[in-house]
């Protein structure tokens, strides 16, 4: 066992054997390979914060009383790990997501996890499973943090006792094929969130909501949806899992605001940053679906891109809805998303300058190689 700050380390006696390990990350794919190790913290209304490890990935055994089963008090978070071509470890804007996190708890009634908690256990996790980061293009350890309601009870309060939980998988491409161009369906009946609700917070009850939509695009040939506002059927707001970013040929890009029924997310504030440092001019404001057709008849649309921590930055090139469909632009991956993707990238992979004090280096001892 080895001692941290807030967490003791219990390795894995039975580690995935190196041959192995370097077979599976060959193809890694993304969510359903796992490394060795998690992180573990626990809470109760008697002891706070308590009992932090890391330890050997194993499976969490839940009464089947436990709130999260019953009123869904659930959240979780999502980033990267990364090497660079020196073998630095980088960690991309890990606080914003430690803030997002305590920002989702409290709309779910939930314990606010320190943020020094929810950093030290990204850290220690990325450091002792550092050997799980593949290599290649576009390869990362993608890091899911997550906190649900343990105890076991069926009155409807707020829980008296959590888990909180970080799982390390090892990623490549989102999209199958690569992802470099997507076609989008357009929801225009079912919704993802709406005003007063739990729509700018992540936590699970937002994405199973989003999937009936899902599967009717997947029904359609499409590879994302894309919901409008609950109120006027109107606005777009954004995909199922993605924020949305539109280019106008006047060379400025328009996002939606945010306002309680999209996530803010850390990506879509990067992504922001660096265009506007480009020299375009960003705008945050309602843009509904017909300027969308409209824009895109006539050309002033040069282009769409989803944006993401799992995707990074996905080109759109068709839009379908129920009354039929149109391309963006000439169908091809923009410029401007390719542009604002590569920036992002070098960035994350410590091949460009961080002015912006974005990366985090993760120190791993030779103990854990």
């Amino acid at each position: 066992m080895v001692a941290t700050p807030f967490f003791e380390i219990y390795p894995n006696s039975n580690p995935i054997k190196r041959e192995k390990r370097k077979k599976l990350l060959e193809t890694p794919g993304f969510g359903t390979l796992f490394s060795d190790h998690m992180a573990l913290v626990h809470w109760s209304e008697k002891k706070g914060w308590y009992k932090a490890q890391i330890t050997a990935r194993k499976s969490l055994s839940l009464d089947p009383a436990s709130a999260v089963l019953h009123y869904a008090q659930e959240i979780f978070e999502g980033l990267k790990a990364y090497r660079s071509q020196d073998g630095r470890v980088l960690l991309f804007r890990p606080e914003q997501n430690a803030k997002r996190f305590a920002q989702s708890a409290r709309r779910l009634s939930m314990p606010v996890l320190p943020e020094e908690i929810f950093l030290g256990a990204v850290t220690e996790l990325v450091r002792v499973d550092s050997k799980w980061i593949p290599e290649g293009v576009d390869a990362s350890l993608y890091l899911r943090p997550f906190m649900f309601a343990s105890e076991s009870f069926l009155g409807v309060r707020s829980a008296k006792k959590y888990i909180f939980c970080v799982i390390a998988s090892p990623a490549g491409a989102y999209f199958s094929g690569g992802g470099e161009l997507v076609t989008i369906w357009v929801e225009e009946h079912l919704s993802r969130a709406a005003p007063g609700g739990t729509g700018a917070v992540k936590c699970g009850g937002n994405y199973a909501t989003s999937l009936e939509a899902q599967a009717l695009a997947h029904e359609k040939g499409c590879d994302q949806v894309a919901f409008l506002d609950v109120i006027e059927r109107r606005w777009v707001e954004e995909l199922g899992g993605m924020n949305i970013c539109f280019v106008l040929n006047s060379g400025i890009l328009v996002t939606p605001p945010l306002g309680g029924t999209i996530l803010p997310g850390i990506t879509r504030s990067s992504i922001l940053t660096l265009a506007a440092e480009a020299g375009m001019k960003v705008e945050e404001r309602g843009y509904s679906f017909d300027e969308w057709q409209h824009d895109a008849a006539d050309g002033r649309l040069q282009e769409v891109f989803a944006c993401g921590t799992a995707a990074v930055v996905t080109s759109i090139g068709r839009v379908r809805h129920e009354k039929g469909e149109f391309v963006i632009g000439n169908g091809t991956v923009g410029s401007v998303a390719q542009e604002l993707r590569q920036k992002l990238v070098d960035i994350q992979y410590g091949r460009a300058n961080d002015s912006y004090g974005w990366m985090r280096v993760v120190n791993t001892p030779k103990l854990y190689l």
